[in-house]
């Protein structure tokens, strides 16, 4: 159900309308990075690492339902789809899209990309905008917790009943942060470096329970781990300090003079639709899972 071979035409034809200039950035969530004017962000002719072209970073693999069959270049899956609907919001045609592997732990870390913007699911946090810009948020989302069918922590409606449970999360995620933070288990949390790596520590019982973000939770109990169940989800603002939504951004380096004409480019996208649209063609609704107390 995750998997959908074709856009909607009515968000093709969102993704393309776009704002004569650039309006003032409105997000209290997007970095504050080199600012942009409406000079410039003209649009197909910003300042991008290849002239005439936008280059995009993403990990290897590139998961669903984020992505399709670990291709990010074929305009589908929901953060695919997004790229490309904001690479035409910014004036360039999805040929003068370039894509580039960039793992996710080097994303997030100082240091220089080769990338004009990276689109991962990667929250926006305080402690990452130090080291990196963000765009606006793309992407509300939640946190959620897989067991296998038949556990003793399959049943929890609480937080507090997965405390005795051995939990794992990837490495530098807000899944962790909620691991540690939120349910605070009595065993030490265990860290892996890939989703794949949970998955399969989940299904040889190396674990009760991973955290992960609810559309991938969905995903893998379908798809990849049926034996499994998506037991709950964390309340909103669960991995974030002020309490506020948790988003997923596009990443930029730290002070990209992008920054703002990205940002703005995603705000279109939010007020004409599209986002909303996309979201509902790629990804699972969130209220079907039970809500942890």
């Amino acid at each position: 159900m995750l998997k959908t071979t074709r856009l909607l035409s009515a968000v093709a034809g969102a993704a393309v309308l776009a704002l004569a200039g650039c309006a003032p950035q409105s997000s209290s969530t997007a970095a504050s990075g080199a600012s942009g004017s409406a000079a410039s962000c003209t649009k197909g002719a910003l300042a991008t690492m290849a002239s005439g072209k936008l280059t995009v970073g993403t990990d290897n693999p590139a998961y669903t339902p984020w992505f399709d069959n670990n291709d990010p270049s074929d305009g589908k899956g929901f953060e695919s789809a997004v790229a490309y609907a904001v690479a035409q919001q910014l004036g360039y045609a999805k040929g003068k899209v370039d894509w580039t592997v960039a793992p996710f732990n080097n994303v997030i870390t100082p240091g220089q990309k080769k990338f004009d913007f990276d689109v991962n699911e990667v929250s926006i946090t305080d402690e990452r905008k130090q080291a990196v810009d963000f765009s606006t948020g793309y992407y509300d989302v939640r946190q959620a917790v897989i067991t296998l069918k038949g556990s003793k922590f399959a049943g929890a409606t609480t937080v507090a009943g997965l405390k005795g449970a051995k939990i794992g999360a990837q490495v530098g995620t807000t899944g962790l942060t909620v691991v540690q933070k939120v349910i605070a288990p009595t065993t030490q949390p265990s860290v892996y470096d890939t989703t794949d790596l949970l998955t399969s520590a989940l299904k040889d019982h190396q674990i009760d329970a991973f955290v992960v973000d609810l559309p991938t939770a969905f995903y893998i109990t379908s798809e990849e781990l049926p034996n499994a169940t998506v037991t709950g989800q964390f309340p909103s603002g669960a991995a974030t300090s002020d309490g506020k939504p948790e988003q997923f951004g596009l990443v930029l380096p730290k002070g990209s003079a992008l920054t703002s004409c990205v940002s703005q480019a995603v705000e279109a996208l939010q007020a004409n639709g599209t986002l909303t649209a996309l979201a509902k063609q790629w990804l699972p609704a969130s209220d079907t899972a039970p809500v942890l107390k």
